[in-house]
């Protein structure tokens, strides 16, 4: 291995002398004196660079320490280097050592400097971050989360997802509930009360949101959203249809129907609910189901020459073990609105196939429809493209909902059995585990009665059709 020595060897390498180093020199050592020695390194755009390394004895043995890479440092501070570590060893102290020290020492003021960064990110935060992270691990919904999607995008996010977490207060939250009763909705009013609630909760306990929440606290935990509804709101809907609500009910459909069918423009009259949806409404009354199991169901869930619907676990309402398939015996009447919808949609996979039959119809639609024809109990402008009539205006206003809990109730003044109707609905039964575990009657033929009664009882309300 080659060397070049400086032109005086009492002063070194002057900068001229390096910056004239021939690209023969790569790889030759450049002695400088005083055991502080050069290698040359010469690249292909022919640049050269120089990496500097002083010798001194530790211990007796020799060893080396680099002192820093010629240009990038000069030549100055590279020998002021050299001397310190020659001084270390004169005084005994290990100059790998100290250069371990030192290292140490920059990293944790880099460590210092990111941790310092993070903080005031940090700091920062906004509702929007706590959002995005709550929806995405916090909290796991059948729906993928998509109803509290679109609830924090419609009401929430807009109005304090840009304040940052830290800065949050009562008051900001106490506005969007007062916004959605002004508007007239109450019950959203509570539904977002719920959900903020339960996102902040979630929030206090992990960091760096909990940290963020320390000096104001939790303002969902100072707000009670009942004393901002109106007087007159009932939370827990108990609407139950009377029995002339029900013939009403079924002549408006009639009455409707009648009329589209028999106008020469169809423009010109009400277009009334789908034949699909009409015997949907009639299915919830008289099998006591949810409107969101029904929508989903597939042909394949029912055998309509037995006059049975399963209803599968995925689809009922529940969690985990909680969650159970529902077996429904169908009655006459019920099978009748099956057929109905068979003779519409029998071809597809779904009972209630979207518009491309890829997929059910949004679990909403029917609600939708139905409010639509209700519109003087809604305080809410024509929306374009949809109905805006009275129609199926009752004595109040209903939902599919109402339906479940107004078949129960005919059950119930029909004589059949609080424990037979619980498990008509697909009510966990409470009680002891022990006894849910040893107890395994299912109750079909009682169940089937049941919805043979209600059927028929239905029947006669609307008068034998």
């Amino acid at each position: 291995m080659g060397s070049h020595h400086p032109k005086n060897p009492r002063t070194g390498f002057t900068t001229k002398e390096l910056e004239a180093l021939p690209a023969s020199a790569h790889g030759h050592n450049l002695p400088d004196g005083g055991n502080l020695v050069g290698r040359a390194y010469h690249d292909t755009r022919g640049r050269t660079t120089i990496g500097w390394r002083q010798g001194v004895k530790v211990n007796g043995s020799l060893v080396w320490v680099s002192v820093g890479k010629w240009p990038e440092d000069g030549m100055g501070e590279i020998r002021s280097r050299a001397r310190a570590i020659k001084l270390d060893a004169r005084q005994g102290i290990d100059p790998r050592l100290v250069q371990e020290a030192a290292a140490i020492e920059r990293k944790n003021e880099v460590q210092a400097i990111i941790d310092n960064e993070a903080e005031t990110i940090n700091k920062r935060k906004t509702v929007q971050d706590l959002f995005d992270t709550w929806v995405d691990i916090g909290v796991a919904r059948s729906d993928g989360n998509a109803e509290i999607k679109s609830q924090f995008d419609r009401h929430v996010l807009p109005a304090i997802g840009h304040i940052e977490v830290s800065a949050l207060t009562d008051a900001d939250l106490v506005r969007i509930y007062r916004g959605r009763v002004e508007a007239g909705n109450d019950a959203t009013a509570i539904s977002l009360s719920n959900l903020i609630g339960q996102m902040l909760r979630w929030a206090e306990k992990r960091n760096p949101w909990r940290a963020l929440m320390q000096e104001q606290g939790n303002p969902a935990a100072l707000v009670d959203v009942t004393k901002l509804v109106n007087k007159d709101y009932v939370g827990e809907r108990d609407r139950v249809l009377s029995d002339s609500e029900i013939k009403r009910l079924w002549e408006a459909f009639e009455s409707v129907q009648a009329t589209h069918d028999a106008a020469p423009n169809k423009y010109a009259v009400e277009r009334p609910l789908p034949v699909t949806t009409q015997a949907a409404v009639w299915i919830c009354l008289a099998t006591l189901c949810r409107i969101g199991e029904l929508l989903q169901t597939e042909w394949s869930h029912l055998d309509l020459d037995a006059g049975t619907w399963t209803i599968p676990s995925e689809l009922v309402k529940g969690r985990g073990k909680k969650k159970q398939p529902h077996h429904v015996t169908l009655s006459t009447f019920a099978l009748s609105q099956f057929k109905r919808i068979q003779a519409v949609t029998g071809a597809s996979r779904w009972v209630f196939p979207n518009t491309d039959g890829t997929d059910h119809i949004d679990t909403k639609s029917a609600a939708k429809a139905i409010a639509d024809r209700q519109v003087k109990f809604h305080d809410r402008s024509d929306l374009s493209r949809r109905v805006s009539t009275n129609s199926l205006a009752l004595d109040d206003r209903w939902t599919p909902h109402d339906l479940r809990r107004t078949g129960a109730t005919i059950m119930q003044r029909l004589g059949v059995s609080l424990d037979v109707i619980d498990r008509c609905q697909n009510h966990l039964i409470a009680g002891s585990k022990v006894r849910r575990h040893y107890m395994h009657h299912d109750y079909a033929n009682e169940k089937a009665l049941a919805w043979a009664k209600l059927g028929d009882e239905l029947t006669r309300i609307i008068g034998g059709n």
